[in-house]
């Protein structure tokens, strides 16, 4: 099969080269091998390009955290819900920038209706972030207010749309009118310019000095004091990524006084069962909004597996709206 390697011990984009590579070995128990009808680009794949962020035993090592297809074979206690032929997509712990991969069938999500298999690609890994860290560990609720850092993302154009969807008063930080306008549309209620505004101050007017109740943050240290400053009473920090920095220096008095919880994690080294737990989550929580059209994938750009580089590229320029996919 045709799979992008990173070559030269990893770099800049360059070293993403589509190779002809080996097929997925014998499938396992409980396992499933796909043929890949696209691949969702992530920031942590660049990460992984650069070796920093390597994947998991037992995992390939191609980068790619999702996508879909279609089932190709069964490995040995596959539930029977699941049959060759099947339209799906998942997260995976490695290996989507190829033709076929093999997948726990615990993170197998059948392909949403109204989507296309292809655009499918772009839901798994932003879904089972945000549902995992903000609704099933942050407990954001109905009635409110939440803080999405870098709104324009994938991640971040998902948690808009599923947040509004359940009645939640949404604020958003990007870096231009152009993505502001974007979030505006998919329904945030208060877009602030990070590059020209303060956001703690205008969360500050916007709240009537009270702050809101959960932040999502992919920034990490340099933004961690003043995400503590943002938050009310209870509030909820989930840390997602770390583009500012791991280290920071903190005054721990607003969390003691308002009873703040700082969280963090990811989604590639949890467990199986951890794993599955979450995808079930997304299935029975999610997948019903995408099918009656109130959560809709934004696809900014599809590139072929030869243009990984390409498409590696476009994703560090920061330029785009929403998902980058991989076809190929």
């Amino acid at each position: 099969m045709r799979a992008v390697v990173i070559t030269r011990g990893g770099g800049g984009p360059e070293v993403l080269e589509a190779q002809e590579v080996e097929d997925p070995a014998p499938l396992g128990d409980g396992e499933v091998l796909l043929q890949v009808a696209a691949a969702g680009v992530n920031r942590a794949d660049t990460l992984q390009r650069h070796g920093r962020h390597p994947p998991p035993a037992g995992a390939p090592p191609y980068p790619g955290l999702e996508c879909s297809g279609t089932i190709l074979a069964l490995g040995p206690n596959v539930p029977p819900r699941w049959a060759v032929g099947d339209k799906v997509c998942a997260p995976l712990s490695g290996g989507g920038y190829a033709e076929k991969v093999v997948v726990p069938a615990g993170q197998l999500l059948p392909a949403p209706e109204g989507v296309s298999l292809t655009d499918a690609a772009g839901l798994p890994e932003v879904a089972c972030t945000v549902w995992s860290t903000v609704f099933m560990t942050s407990h954001l609720s109905p009635g409110e207010s939440f803080l999405i850092h870098g709104g324009s993302s994938g991640i971040g154009t998902f948690a808009i749309q599923i947040a509004k969807h359940l009645g939640i008063k949404v604020f958003v930080t990007a870096g231009s009118e152009e993505k502001l306008a974007a979030c505006k549309g998919l329904g945030a209620d208060v877009c602030i310019n990070y590059k020209t505004e303060d956001f703690v101050e205008r969360i500050k007017q916007e709240t009537n000095g009270k702050g809101v109740d959960v932040i999502l943050d992919n920034i990490g240290g340099s933004y961690l004091q003043r995400n503590l400053n943002s938050l009310g009473v209870d509030g909820r920090l989930f840390i997602i990524g770390v583009q500012g920095g791991i280290v920071a220096e903190v005054n721990l008095q607003a969390v003691l006084a308002r009873r703040l919880t700082i969280q963090a994690a990811g989604l590639r080294n949890r467990s199986l069962a951890n794993k599955a737990e979450i995808v079930s989550e997304v299935e029975k929580n999610v997948w019903p909004a995408v099918a009656a059209g109130k959560v809709k994938l934004v696809i900014y750009k599809t590139f072929p597996l030869s243009e990984a580089a390409e498409a590696h590229r476009l994703m560090e320029a920061s330029t785009h709206v929403s998902k980058i996919l991989l076809l190929p």
